[in-house]
């Protein structure tokens, strides 16, 4: 199993690294709207490889996902603890139920019921 991970792991490697060197062209990102920009009173411009734009959009993507999967799952998250909760206060209360129902009798007797 650990090679079949370590050969995914190099073949993506590759597509990457590919990727990369077919796109090092510089891009030139304009980050607001040219008449948004006059209203603001600057226009940010950055140039950079479009492998990197590439990629950053990529991990955009990926970040947002977790975070929406994330909140998604809050209420089964909520579930599971509120169940928890629960399960351990009915082990605390059959475990005094136990210790009341065998309170006074002999201690080998209690373990056999």
């Amino acid at each position: 199993m650990r090679y079949i991970r370590y050969a995914f792991l190099a073949a993506l490697a590759v597509v990457l690294v590919s990727i990369a060197l077919a796109n090092r062209g510089m891009v030139t990102l304009t980050l607001l709207p040219e008449g948004l920009a006059r209203i603001a009173g600057f226009n940010p411009d950055i140039s950079l490889p479009m492998f990197v734009v590439i990629f950053a959009g990529i991990l955009a993507g990926l970040l947002i996902g977790f975070v929406w999967e994330w909140l998604r799952e809050h209420k089964h998250r909520v579930e599971v603890r509120r169940k928890t909760r629960e399960a351990g206060q009915l082990e605390r209360e059959v475990k005094r139920l136990k210790g009341e129902k065998h309170q006074g009798k002999d201690e080998v007797l209690a373990l056999l019921d």
